[in-house]
């Protein structure tokens, strides 16, 4: 009996001490406030190093687009060759060759700061001493340029 009195009284002191410290922070004439510079909404135009941060994340809306206008296309391949020539039709329209060219520069963009990110994101040693960040960033170029040419070729050979 004497236990649960006691763990009553102790748990009655705990209370009125949270509420007497609670009373005292409301009541502080001066209270302390972190100081906050307001910064604008647009912070990221103010620099050229932001700017491209925040392109190059809003540059993954255009490699999403592309992924997504790749699977619609295997989809109307699927559906048979109405199905594809509606498909093509819709991406002849001037304002689909417009967008496509936009998301073009962006997925590019992308790429190369991808590429330019990879020595910073992997740093490459070799005996103890830091590969040159363009001999990290140049097989990345070197491979792009030999898939995009065996892909042109691909596409533009004669049957």
């Amino acid at each position: 009996m004497t236990d649960q009195i006691m763990t009553d009284r102790i748990m009655t002191d705990q209370i009125m001490t949270d509420q007497m410290m609670t009373d005292q922070a409301a009541r502080t004439e001066f209270h302390p406030r972190w100081y906050r510079e307001r910064v604008s909404t647009w912070w990221w135009l103010g620099e050229w190093h932001y700017l491209k941060f925040i392109l190059r994340e809003v540059s993954s809306l255009s490699v999403a687009w592309f992924v997504g206008l790749t699977l619609f296309q295997l989809q109307a391949l699927l559906h048979g060759p109405v199905a594809y020539a509606r498909f093509s039709a819709r991406l002849q329209s001037p304002v689909m060759i417009a967008f496509n060219l936009i998301a073009f520069c962006f997925v590019m963009f992308h790429a190369i700061t991808w590429f330019n990110l990879a020595p910073r994101a992997m740093p490459v040693r070799i005996g103890g001493k830091r590969v040159p960040e363009f001999l990290v960033a140049a097989p990345n170029y070197a491979l792009w340029i030999i898939v995009s040419a065996f892909v042109g070729w691909l596409l533009l050979r004669t049957p």
